[in-house]
């Protein structure tokens, strides 16, 4: 037993573990462990205690193959996708947390490979089979190898998408192992190499401007990186009509100005959220994107309209902050063995010295950890963060009028909401959990009603779209969902069982969510679907459609949508790099009516801006997901984020 000795990894001496070749027990509870050496041997290890430490990884635990009970509760970083991992890895265990998972690791051991296995090897034969000749060089089969590894990551899907890591773990696994068998190359059994850090530092040692002194020194690195060089053809106006299989004639188009293009220019692709700042990291998934607040001093602010060009963006282990005019990464947050998923703005009014009064922006940044980070920016400093969850944060926002109140969405599928408090000139602060709502499924996109932000909040989630009474005075900390929102299926027949991936306000009332049916955007009114009078928990609510948008037929979830209100526009990129845009203006007026008449037709994108032709190290970057596509508020600057670890930043004429 060597439980709560305040033992860190360092202290696991593998010189003396591997003398003990007969430990069949091992108790390493309630220590400050954050990953296992790979080579403590212990051949004989039969029951492993981990409990209450700072695990971030499970993987080295296959140097243990007579593993039979295992128990690693309240390490906050473990997910599902670790359970599975070392149901796969340990093939005689038995015992896991407690439960026995004899028929689940088989489950996952045979079927799930098989499988995953039979999809790999059809990927393979469909796409890149006959893309190797007959006679092939080394170079050719290296080249072919990493292609087809990526694409194999990318679009091999299986199970629940709560298992979506494990699942691109199995599959690279299995598609080297196809490799290595099919064409005779090696097979790749070297771990990831682990990356130094000071035991004592979970976080960069460089401050968020250091680290973005040191990006802008590689060269142009950040801004117009040297590796990935859009062709000088594609840099000129974008006027790109809609893809093929979504044209229109202008005779389709409700107005004259809807069938004309906005005009758009790339300005910049940023490659700015590298793991390790390699330039040949095109892996890093970008997932959130939100402009700063205006303020009198602090937020850029462009020089012809007054909006703010300065955007935070997360994706991977880093938070940047982007200069949208002239490219410049103006800061870069970093901590190692994370992976943010979404990031938020609040503006604080904070005590500064002689008892002074003054306004900062204070960002919000959290994701796989399930902790949130607070960030002064002007400040270039961290000065705290919140054990949000246990399991991983998808969404988090603020609230519009409580600038203290943020909500966190997680995939322990609740949504909490703190107050984060106000640290004082010394940074001190204090959090507190105001209000737990129970969400049944994973919350992915989390929204407050406008016209009453601290009363209803909804939520698109793995199994639905949900609404809560959030008021604060109930007395109720852990709340049930009010009512669940019904929406047409493929068959036309309602459904509240859906995943709803895009949820946004494009007004006080109209709201717009991706869910249930393929190819369609729907847009619906709060007002009419939601009776707040109507009494009881758990509702089932019919929404009441006010239009549908035409969109991509991909069956791919997680590309999510965005609003710019004041311009009355609608945002949502596709699978294949295409950033679609709907200006609705021209039906604003007909939803806004007492009877909210709906639009018959589909209304077809005014424009699809195309990804234009971006080379890295001299091939062309294809299989371009964009996972999310932000305006600041006037539409002036247009932030694209994509799953090959490129910001792209267009400019509306």
């Amino acid at each position: 037993s060597l439980s709560k000795l305040q033992l860190k990894t360092g202290d696991l001496d593998p010189r003396l573990f591997s003398r003990l070749r007969h430990l069949q027990k091992l108790d390493l509870s309630d220590n400050l462990l954050d990953k296992f050496p790979n080579s403590l041997t212990l051949p004989d290890l039969r029951v492993l205690n981990c409990n209450n430490n700072k695990l971030e990884d499970v993987t080295a635990l296959k140097q243990f193959p007579l593993l039979e009970e295992l128990t690693y509760e309240n390490n906050v970083y473990l997910t599902l996708n670790d359970d599975y991992k070392v149901m796969f890895l340990l093939q005689n265990l038995r015992l896991l947390n407690g439960k026995d998972i004899t028929k689940l690791a088989n489950h996952v051991r045979r079927v799930n490979s098989r499988k995953l296995t039979s999809k790999v090897t059809a990927h393979w034969e469909k796409f890149f089979r006959d893309q190797l000749p007959e006679k092939h060089t080394t170079e050719q089969v290296k080249s072919i190898k990493e292609k087809f590894l990526k694409s194999v990551q990318t679009n091999v899907v299986h199970g629940p998408s709560s298992l979506s890591e494990f699942t691109r773990w199995r599959v690279k696994m299995i598609a080297e192992e196809f490799l290595a068998y099919s064409l005779g190359l090696e097979l790749n059994t070297d771990p990831e190499p682990e990356e130094k850090m000071d035991e004592n530092e979970e976080e960069s040692t460089e401050s968020p401007r250091e680290a973005a002194e040191d990006v802008s020194q590689v060269g142009d690195f950040s801004t117009y990186i040297n590796n990935v060089m859009v062709k000088p053809s594609k840099r000129k106006r974008n006027r790109s009509k809609p893809s093929s299989g979504n044209k229109r004639s202008k005779s389709q188009a409700n107005t004259k100005e809807e069938a004309e293009d906005v005009i758009a220019e790339p300005l910049h692709f940023l490659q700015c959220h590298s793991k390790g700042n390699s330039r040949e990291d095109f892996k890093t998934q970008l997932w959130s994107c939100v402009f700063e607040p205006l303020l009198d001093c602090g937020a850029r602010k462009d020089p012809i309209v007054s909006s703010s060009r300065t955007v935070a963006t997360c994706g991977g282990e880093s938070v940047c902050l982007i200069d949208c005019e002239t490219g410049t990464v103006l800061k870069k947050y970093k901590v190692a063995a994370e992976e943010f998923f979404s990031v938020a703005w609040t503006t604080l009014t904070m005590v500064i010295s002689d008892s002074r009064k003054k306004s900062h922006n204070i960002l919000a940044a959290a994701g796989r950890r399930g902790i949130v980070k607070l960030i002064h920016v002007a400040a270039d400093f961290c000065y705290g963060e919140i054990k949000a969850h246990k399991k991983p944060i998808a969404t988090v926002c603020f609230s519009p009028t409580q600038e203290t109140h943020l909500f966190t969405a997680s995939y322990d599928k609740r949504i909490a909401l703190w107050d984060i408090g106000i640290p004082d000139c010394d940074y001190n602060f204090k959090a507190s959990q105001l209000l737990v709502l129970e969400a049944f499924s994973i919350p992915l996109r989390i929204a407050l009603v406008p016209t009453c932000p601290e009363q209803y909040l909804l939520a698109g989630c793995e199994g639905g779209c949900f609404a809560w009474n959030i008021k604060l005075d109930k007395g109720q900390k852990s709340r049930p969902f009010e009512a669940i929102f019904q929406f047409p299926d493929e068959d036309g027949d309602m459904t509240t069982s859906h995943r709803v991936d895009g949820l946004a306000f494009l007004n006080d009332d109209v709201i717009v969510s991706k869910s249930s049916k393929p190819g369609c955007i729907y847009l619906w009114s709060w007002s009419q679907s939601f009776d707040a009078k109507g009494k009881g928990y758990q509702r089932t609510v019919a929404a009441v459609i006010l239009a549908e948008l035409e969109w991509s037929m991909t069956d791919l979830s997680y590309l999510t949508l965005s609003t710019c209100p004041a311009k009355d526009y609608v945002f949502c990129g596709d699978e294949k790099g295409g950033v679609w845009m709907y200006n609705l203006s021209n039906y604003m007026t007909a939803w806004s009516s007492a009877k909210g008449k709906r639009s018959d037709k589909m209304i077809p994108p005014t424009q699809v801006l195309k990804w234009p032709e971006l080379q890295a190290n001299g091939e062309q970057l294809s299989e371009v997901l964009i996972n999310n596509v932000v305006s600041d508020s006037t539409f002036t600057y247009l932030v694209v984020l994509t799953s090959v670890n490129i910001t792209a930043i267009w400019k509306k004429s």
